[in-house]
């Protein structure tokens, strides 16, 4: 790692970090207030059978208990647009806006290495990630605080949940920053990066919302987020956090094979 650009890479990241993660907080600290006022509520509504049961879960996620309504808060997509400022956004455009703007030149010029260009990178990434996970964590837990139902939390496994998301939202940012180092333009990757987090979403909701192509579930990594399991201590995260960490490995491996035999024309 090359700790100067990793430095700048955070100064130049900070204030809009600052300002998706406390968008992240007042996300999570909402949905357990929801729950503390009107979680019962809703359960009569949808124990009626007015609407089919699959809406109950959306995504892994329900307003009828604390876990759940932890879980939809991840799950949400205004939680996946937050998140994937960095996820999506950042990685996408680390490698091929810098080319695209012709000042990656400028910085390989100095001693560093390709591999190491991109390996800090693809650190500061996981760090952006970590602390958005973390923030909208920890608004949950502010939230059920304050609702008065942070007895149902089940606060010794919110670190398991937080390194399931971390490596769900990292495995976005490795596709994305894996595409940017293949490309000398940002459409090309950003829209790799947003495509692939849109089918991974949309396979998994589908396949929540219609029994018929629950099949198609395992084929999105949103499957792999077990938030509310988690939380309960039904499920151990290890296989889940496995095949998480085999797509990260996956798109890092291309990106040091690739990034480094690429020729760099001029932009």
């Amino acid at each position: 790692m090359n700790r100067a650009l990793f430095r700048q890479t955070w100064r130049a990241q900070r204030l809009k970090l600052t300002v998706v993660s406390i968008a992240l907080i007042v996300w999570g600290f909402l949905l357990p207030l929801i729950y503390g006022k009107f979680g019962s509520q809703f359960r009569a509504v949808m124990e009626s059978g007015i609407f089919p049961a699959q809406f109950a879960e959306f995504g892994g996620g329900d307003i009828f208990s604390l876990p759940g309504s932890i879980a939809l808060s991840l799950i949400h997509p205004i939680a996946i647009i937050l998140t994937s400022v960095f996820s999506v956004g950042f990685s996408a455009l680390a490698i091929a806006g810098e080319r695209q703007r012709g000042t990656l030149e400028v910085a390989l010029a100095r001693p560093i290495a390709r591999r190491v260009l991109y390996l800090t990178l693809l650190q500061a990434a996981f760090g952006f990630v970590a602390v958005t996970v973390a923030a909208l964590l920890a608004g949950g837990v502010a939230g059920a605080t304050f609702a008065g139902v942070i007895g149902e939390f089940p606060l010794r496994n919110v670190p398991l949940l937080w390194l399931n998301g971390v490596l769900l939202f990292g495995s976005f940012a490795a596709v994305g920053l894996a595409a940017s180092a293949s490309f000398d333009r940002v459409a090309p990757a950003l829209g790799i990066a947003i495509g692939f987090m849109v089918l991974m979403y949309f396979l998994d909701v589908l396949g929540s919302l219609w029994p018929d192509a629950a099949m198609l579930q395992p084929y999105s990594l949103f499957h792999y987020l077990k938030a509310k399991a988690i939380l309960l201590g039904a499920t151990s995260p290890f296989k889940d956090d496995t095949i998480l960490a085999g797509v990260i490995a996956v798109a890092v491996v291309w990106a040091l094979l690739v990034f480094p035999r690429r020729d760099l024309a001029a932009p």
